[in-house]
């Protein structure tokens, strides 16, 4: 048996494509100097596929029909049927990289949420780019363990369950919650004592979120 040492490297090139929805304030093109906060959104199960209508149907983009004045960018990609967020990170950042490229984006000022598969996907979005995102809002996502919290406990966090949720339990959002307590992050959980797995739809109708994300700007991940 010949023993060697030896090392590889190559360049593989990836093509990335992800359908999506885009909002704009009203007053965007008024305020022609302002940089505007963004918020990306990523949908749960059921939006998966190729009709971006499918996306507009629950959560942020179904609250955005009605909301006229809203004061963020928003963003809203569709995961491909069959397929979750984890596969789609890197088509995720360059997503937000070609809006941030295209719009007046305050870039210190970048939000992001999801629900259910989406909530789980922001987990694993966050710990792929921690220092991309001003704070996080996971709605009843799935835990991703406490060392994957270590790579985004400089951010602020408030999670979101419904405490009758059969789908995904809310033990899934608590241990999250106590991990990053244990690390000492900024962190909050709110647990709707009558919401089974819809505890999008309260969170997306308070404007508390919404202010909450506002103060905030971008930190780094050396705290």
């Amino acid at each position: 048996m010949i023993e060697r040492i030896a090392s590889f490297e190559t360049t593989f090139n990836k093509q990335i494509a992800l359908n999506y929805l885009l909002y704009l304030p009203a007053d965007y093109e008024a305020q022609a100097s302002t940089e505007f906060p963004l918020i990306l959104f990523l949908h749960g199960a059921g939006e998966r596929g190729s009709d971006l209508e499918n996306v507009k149907r629950l959560g942020l983009p179904g609250k955005l029909q009605n909301w006229t004045d809203c004061p963020f960018i928003v963003i809203a990609p569709q995961c491909p049927s069959d397929s979750v967020w984890v596969y789609h990170l890197d088509a995720l950042r360059a997503l937000l990289d070609s809006v941030i490229a295209d719009f007046r984006v305050d870039v210190d000022r970048v939000y992001l949420t999801g629900m259910s598969l989406g909530g789980t996907g922001a987990w694993y979005l966050a710990g792929a780019f921690p220092d991309y995102f001003a704070a996080l809002a996971p709605i009843c996502g799935h835990n991703t363990g406490r060392s994957h919290c270590t790579l985004f406990s400089h951010l602020p966090v408030w999670l979101f369950h419904g405490a009758k949720d059969i789908v995904v339990p809310v033990s899934e959002s608590q241990s999250m919650a106590a991990a990053l307590r244990s690390l000492d992050a900024n962190v909050r959980l709110t647990v709707y004592p009558d919401a089974g797995h819809d505890a999008w739809t309260p969170t997306y109708d308070d404007p508390e979120l919404y202010a909450w994300f506002l103060q905030h700007r971008r930190a780094r991940s050396g705290k």
